[in-house]
């Protein structure tokens, strides 16, 4: 029965939520014994940070100093010493568009939990008008779907598995309705959300809270090419200052938009930075492992020649929109042609013929296609 279960939920939610508190009352002694007992550290997570780190930092290219913030945010989430009455971390990634900010969320939930959708999102900027609060506060008293007091929310999700924590994604955040944004402000706080109706309550204290936006992105793109000419060099200073240069154009965008209680309710403002031309080729890279592995259901693999690699980066390097950009290059110049290999091998054309047209197609550089036996066909 629907109340029953959500009576049992509820149940042992306050327990997970009481046995995180009493880490707060604990004497030396009980840490001690803890700790000897533990052969290490007495936390209810276990994920490995190392595992976590080479994918994050395999898949997220130009961003390092966002990596490492993350990496630094799950030592405190691993060794269970964050504050138990909100949720474990609140962290705003804040960049242009096509920079890896939602990527970043799916790496850590695939390196997580094996699922790059293994996460709570929400995508904000269906949140646009006033009255979808109640998609994330429930419809209150007397209005219809009150007493089931459903929302948008994925309460498994949100609450993670056993010995890892959840992960909630809000994306696009300043694309919300300011009503939107001011009903997850006790989110934020303590880590509780309760329906309008009161018939439900949903609990964040086991959760890592993302919000992405692209506020100050404009701003953001100015700094960055002032840095980039050549006698920016003389303005820059040292890595510490543009980090906080960067971070005050941040302050002064969101606080433009958001209130400050909001604001000051964000654990960590991570901002990202612009896709620079030396890590055009990487991304490239990555678009093609993404590729073969979808390719692995047609036995084949593909492998494009550095002449076809520059001219990627070459028609499809674009600083405003970033990695999409880069990705529908690879669509246009790699995966349509192939996609027509493909068809056309399965016709009744021989293989030279569809060899030829797939070659033809490209006129960029050489592919590769290497099936599964080993064998390569050019």
């Amino acid at each position: 029965m629907p109340f029953l279960n959500d009576m049992l939920e509820d149940t042992e939610r306050r327990r997970r939520d009481a046995q995180a508190l009493q880490s707060e009352t604990l004497t030396s002694d009980d840490v001690l014994r803890a700790h000897q007992a533990s052969q290490g550290i007495n936390s209810r997570f276990r994920f490995d940070i190392d595992v976590i780190r080479q994918h994050l930092q395999h898949e997220i290219i130009g961003q390092d100093d966002a990596v490492a913030g993350v990496l630094d945010m799950l030592n405190i989430v691993r060794a269970d010493i964050a504050d138990p009455r909100r949720p474990l971390y609140t962290s705003l990634l804040l960049g242009p568009t096509g920079v890896g900010k939602t990527e970043l969320v799916r790496v850590l939930a695939k390196a997580m939990h094996g699922d790059a959708d293994a996460l709570c999102r929400v995508d904000m900027n269906t949140l646009a008008q006033e009255h979808y609060s109640a998609a994330i506060s429930g419809a209150p008293p007397g209005y219809v779907g009150s007493k089931e007091g459903r929302t948008i929310l994925d309460q498994a999700k949100i609450e993670g598995t056993t010995g890892k924590p959840g992960i909630v994604l809000f994306d696009e955040f300043e694309k919300a309705s300011p009503e939107v944004v001011l009903s997850l402000l006790n989110v934020f706080d303590n880590g509780i959300l309760t329906v309008a109706s009161g018939e439900r309550v949903y609990s964040f204290r086991n959760a890592i809270i993302f919000m992405t936006s692209n506020l100050g992105a404009e701003q953001l793109r100015k700094e960055a090419n002032r840095q980039s000419r050549p006698w920016g060099g003389l303005l820059r200073g040292t890595a510490r200052s543009r980090k906080q240069r960067l971070h005050g154009i941040a302050q002064s965008a969101l606080l433009g938009k958001f209130p400050p209680e909001f604001v000051n309710r964000i654990d960590q403002i991570e901002v990202f930075n612009w896709i620079d031309r030396e890590d055009v080729e990487v991304l490239i890279g990555l678009e093609m492992e993404k590729l073969n592995r979808r390719l692995k259901k047609h036995d084949c693999r593909l492998e494009v020649s550095p002449e076809l690699r520059k001219h990627i980066a070459r028609n499809g390097f674009d600083r405003q929109f970033g990695a999409r950009s880069l990705r529908r290059a690879v669509r246009r110049f790699v995966e349509v042609p192939f996609a027509r290999f493909l068809l056309e091998s399965s016709a009744v054309e021989t293989a030279e013929t569809g060899r030829n047209h797939f070659s033809a197609c490209l006129e960029a550089g050489e592919v590769m296609i290497r099936h599964s036996d080993g064998s390569g066909k050019e």
